[in-house]
């Protein structure tokens, strides 16, 4: 038997998350600038994708929503009275002291298709874990390519149908317009089969295999 579960995953209308942002303009360059910037808890940004890149800052503070979580976000920034669409891109930190350094956004634009990670959600309790299985989640996040307006805030996938031993894969499930990036042969997740049951089957089947052999002994 086939080890894979395939799933058919059809997109759902799911509110997207979505942060404002408040940014300053950014005039001065170099690293001068960029240090006392800093010092004033404020993060150098950029903004790329648009017509043409933004440089602002951001206080340092409105982007605990946006970095110390696993969700995904669209980002409404707000720049000298203009609104942009975006999603994070890139963030660097402090080596030591984990102060973030650097964030780099990317513009969504309606008509241009961006990759991006999203989170993955399992729904339902497996039949393999009714059936004394462990629930085991190899990828928590999946890279995926689509325009924006396909974008989900997280990939829901139902494992009520997985069984003992078997495991759900990238190339197995699918989505409305969304194209999955990760390598199709990675295991999403699975049901693990326990030492204690994995023993407690070979032991029905040694007894088993030695029933049969008495019975052909006998027959004998």
């Amino acid at each position: 038997m086939d080890p894979w579960l395939e799933i058919r995953v059809i997109k759902t209308n799911i509110k997207m998350n979505t942060i404002s942002l408040e940014a300053q303009p950014r005039t001065e360059v170099g690293k001068k600038a960029t240090k006392a910037l800093r010092k004033a808890k404020l993060v150098p940004c950029v903004l790329y994708g648009g017509e043409k890149n933004l440089t602002f800052t951001v206080p340092e503070l409105q982007f605990s929503p946006i970095v110390f979580t696993p969700n995904f976000n669209v980002i409404d920034l707000t720049v000298e009275g203009a609104t942009y669409k975006s999603v994070l891109k890139d963030i660097q930190f402090h080596p030591v002291t984990d102060q973030i350094l650097h964030v780099d956004l990317m513009e969504l634009v309606d008509d241009r298709k961006i990759t991006v990670d999203i989170p993955l959600k399992f729904e339902g309790l497996a039949l393999g874990v009714r059936n004394g299985g462990k629930l085991m989640v190899q990828l928590r996040k999946m890279r995926v390519k689509a325009f924006p307006k396909d974008l989900l805030p997280e990939l829901v996938v139902d494992v009520t149908d997985l069984e003992l031993g078997r495991s759900v894969k990238v190339g197995s499930i699918s989505f409305d317009n969304i194209e999955l990036m990760n390598n199709p042969n990675l295991p999403i997740v699975s049901v693990e089969i326990p030492r204690a049951l994995k023993s407690a089957e070979a032991e029905e089947g040694a007894e088993g295999a030695e029933a049969e052999g008495a019975e052909a002994a006998a027959a004998e």
